[in-house]
C-alpha cells in the first residue's frame, strides 16, 4: 500500500504531503469515499465548513479504525464568522460536526480584504490553537499583502497556505515568499479544477507514456517533487487509489523543468483572492 511523505511545519507537526479532498461531495457520499480513500492509504482529509460535509468526515475518521493520531483532517472557517468569538464558536462547532476533539489544521478559508477582519479571525485562530482545538493554524486564499499584515501584527507565522495551484498556474510570488517564512505550500485544484486541458497537455502526456503513468500521476508527482502539499478530489474508486499512486513516481529533473514551463500568465481559475468574496 502506497504511503504518503510527510513536511514539517515550522511548528514541528508534520503533515502527510498527498491528501484527499471532498469539496462538493454530499455528506453521505464523503463519509464513504473518505473511508475507502483511508483503505487506499491515505492519511489525511481537507474538508470544510463550506462544504457541508463535515459529518461525514467525521463518520469515515470513526469508522476506519485507525487510531486518531495516525488521521490528519483539515477544516476551515468561512466568510460569515471571522469576529473573534464568531471563529471560536465556529470551530466549535466544526468540531462537534466532526465528532473529533481536535482538528490538525484549521485554516481561514478567504482573506476577504474588503471584510477587513482577517486579522480579527488570525488571532482567533492563534487562541483555538492555545486551547488545544487545534494542533496547527494556517490560511487559506490570501493575498501576499493580507498575509504580511497577520504576521507583521502578531508575530504568528502560518504553518501553511491552501493556494490554488497547478502546473499551469503556478503562484511563484507566492511560494518564493513562503519559502523565505518556512510556510508550506498547499494547492487546491491540483490538477487544474477540470477547468483545464492541463490533463491532455503534451508534455504531461508524454511525461506520462515514458513512465507507464497517467497525466494525473505526472501532475502530482510535480507537486510532490516541487515541495508542495497536493489535495486532490475524486469520488471515483479507482482513480482514489491512481492518485495516491502518484507517490511512487519519481520524474526526472528535465522533466520537472518541462512541466515548470507550462505556467501560464492567465491568472486563477478559481475567485479572485483580492476580491470581496461576493
Amino acid at each position: 500500500m502506497p504511503t504518503s511523505p510527510t513536511l514539517t511545519f515550522h511548528d514541528g507537526r508534520s503533515i502527510p504531503q498527498l491528501g484527499y479532498g471532498v469539496y462538493k461531495v454530499d455528506s453521505d457520499v464523503a463519509a464513504d469515499v473518505t473511508g475507502q480513500a483511508f483503505a487506499a492509504g491515505y492519511r489525511h482529509v481537507d474538508t470544510a465548513k463550506l462544504y457541508d460535509n463535515e459529518e461525514g468526515v467525521g463518520r469515515a475518521v470513526r469508522d476506519s479504525g485507525l487510531p486518531r493520531q495516525e488521521l490528519f483532517v483539515t477544516t476551515k472557517l468561512w466568510n460569515d464568522a471571522h469576529r473573534f468569538d464568531d471563529a471560536i464558536a465556529a470551530c466549535e462547532a466544526s468540531l462537534e460536526r466532526l465528532g473529533l476533539e481536535y482538528v490538525d489544521l484549521f485554516l481561514i478559508h478567504w482573506a476577504l480584504p474588503q471584510q477587513g477582519l482577517y486579522l480579527e479571525a488570525w488571532k482567533a485562530l492563534i487562541e483555538l490553537q492555545r486551547r488545544g482545538l487545534t494542533r496547527s493554524i494556517g490560511v487559506s486564499n490570501f493575498p501576499l499583502p493580507q498575509l504580511e499584515e497577520i504576521i507583521e501584527a502578531t508575530g504568528v507565522v502560518p504553518v501553511i497556505h491552501q493556494i490554488e495551484l497547478h502546473p499551469y498556474f503556478q503562484q511563484r510570488e507566492l511560494r518564493a515568499f513562503h519559502d523565505e517564512h518556512r510556510i508550506l505550500t498547499q494547492a487546491w485544484g491540483p490538477l487544474g479544477q477540470g477547468r483545464s486541458d492541463l490533463l491532455e497537455n503534451e508534455t504531461i502526456t508524454a511525461i506520462a507514456q515514458a513512465h507507464g503513468a497517467t497525466p494525473a500521476q505526472v501532475v502530482l508527482a510535480w507537486h510532490l517533487a516541487r515541495g508542495i502539499v497536493a489535495i486532490p478530489k475524486s469520488v471515483t474508486p479507482s482513480r482514489i487509489v491512481e492518485n495516491l499512486g502518484s507517490v511512487e513516481l519519481r520524474l526526472a529533473e528535465d522533466e520537472l523543468v518541462r512541466i515548470d514551463e507550462l505556467d501560464r500568465a492567465d491568472g486563477p481559475a478559481g475567485r479572485d483572492p483580492a476580491d470581496s468574496g461576493h
